[in-house]
């Protein structure tokens, strides 16, 4: 059977607010055109799914915020894109809607565009479970399908009556563990008598203007006990102008990377990483390298927050391993003096590094899908979503 027309092709309407999303996004976008040449795309991605040809609505890194109180002063803005996006896909009317992460946005979207019939299949499950499990209810009414990164989640979800397909963590397949020390060491001259500190603080323009200069003066103290760090720095690009401003002032001096092999080989390279707690500390775990790992929000934020939280632990080493596998730092703790020390303790006690890479074993066989890959296993479940007569006007 000879292909649709382009005009007559499905359209997949891709939503995602933040870098890690975007990642997401241009995963999901490539495997969705492997199986379906035909297809469409449109909605709001980043630097990642633009690379893959998609053309976002409006700059992604407008989204690019972090807690209750940093929101406020942007609601005008956020409002007017979310009306943006509701008109167009009211105007597009796509097949099938792709919310992923970002659930402040995408599902607050998911919400306003019921009443069009679109199927709406969000991926990475909203961590409800951790501090508004009554929030699930309402998540029912928002959308038809939930890809769940972790395998606890899927339970918690069918329960309320939402159809879970739990497609793996996706940071198994970022090449995390795939780079090459001595390359990075030569790439940027690095001496062997040099240890490369990983400074990973985050995606989101409020939570690096938060950590930066903690983790600098971390960083400054570390260095007074262990001479000749090298920090590294991968940049988001949402928030890469604020870190490069702020890491200008550092001492030690770091070294700031764009490319994403070269972040790979930073971490083969790293004796020891200072990262933000959220997904990029289990794809620091993917890579092997012991962390101590930072959070801190505004003060009234994290109030509110503490009077919710359900699991014990903010990192997904430490939920599935139910162990405090990484020493987490949050809030109050979240202190120069404190990740200093940490860091100091890792760097010189091998025993303590050991213990972090054996609990990083334990738990990343947990985070497989059945078979294939994250993203493969994703874009099937999206698949399914097309109607027949679309599927079949998509086959050779």
């Amino acid at each position: 059977m000879s292909r649709a027309p382009e005009a007559e092709a499905p359209l997949i309407y891709l939503l995602t607010g933040e870098a890690s999303g975007d990642v997401l996004g241009a995963r999901l976008l490539a495997r969705l055109r492997e199986h379906r040449p035909d297809l469409r795309f449109a909605g709001v991605g980043g630097e990642r799914m633009a690379e893959a040809g998609f053309r976002s609505l409006f700059p992604m890194a407008e989204l690019a915020l972090m807690g209750l109180l940093e929101v406020l002063p942007n609601l005008r803005r956020l409002s007017r894109r979310l009306d943006e996006t509701l008109a167009d896909i009211t105007a597009r009317r796509p097949a099938v809607v792709v919310s992923i992460d970002a659930p402040s946005f995408t599902l607050r979207v998911a919400r306003r565009i019921r009443h069009l019939g679109i199927p709406v299949v969000h991926y990475v499950a909203p961590q409800v479970w951790a501090w508004k499990p009554w929030r699930v209810r309402q998540i029912r009414e928002e959308v038809d399908e939930i890809l769940a990164l972790l395998p606890f989640e899927a339970p918690f979800f069918e329960r309320a009556g939402i159809p879970v397909t739990f497609v793996g963590h996706p940071v198994l397949e970022g090449g995390a563990d795939t780079g090459d020390a001595a390359r990075f060491r030569a790439r940027h001259g690095i001496a062997p008598n040099e240890t490369v500190v990983l400074v990973m603080p985050g995606s989101r323009r409020t939570e690096v203007q938060r950590l930066l200069p903690i983790f600098g003066e971390a960083l400054r103290r570390t260095a007074a006990a262990v001479p000749r760090l090298r920090p590294v720095v991968p940049l988001a690009g949402p928030v890469e102008s604020t870190v490069r401003a702020v890491a200008a002032t550092w001492h030690p001096a770091p070294i700031l990377i764009r490319d994403v092999a070269d972040k790979h080989d930073a971490f083969a390279a790293a004796a020891v990483g200072l990262i933000k707690s959220g997904t990029s500390s289990l794809e620091v775990a993917v890579a092997g390298v012991p962390m101590a790992v930072g959070y801190r929000v505004n003060p009234v934020t994290a109030a509110i927050v503490r009077r919710l939280i359900k699991v014990r632990f903010a990192s997904i080493v430490n939920l599935l391993a139910d162990d405090a596998v990484i020493p987490e730092y949050l809030q109050e703790r979240c202190t120069p003096e404190l990740l200093a020390a940490e860091l100091t303790r890792l760097l010189q006690d091998p025993s303590a590094a050991a213990a972090q890479r054996d609990g990083f074993r334990r738990v990343l066989g947990l985070l497989r899908p059945e078979a294939g890959l994250p993203s493969e296993a994703a874009a099937q479940a999206v698949l399914r979503r097309l109607p027949p007569a679309a599927t079949e006007g998509g086959t050779a």
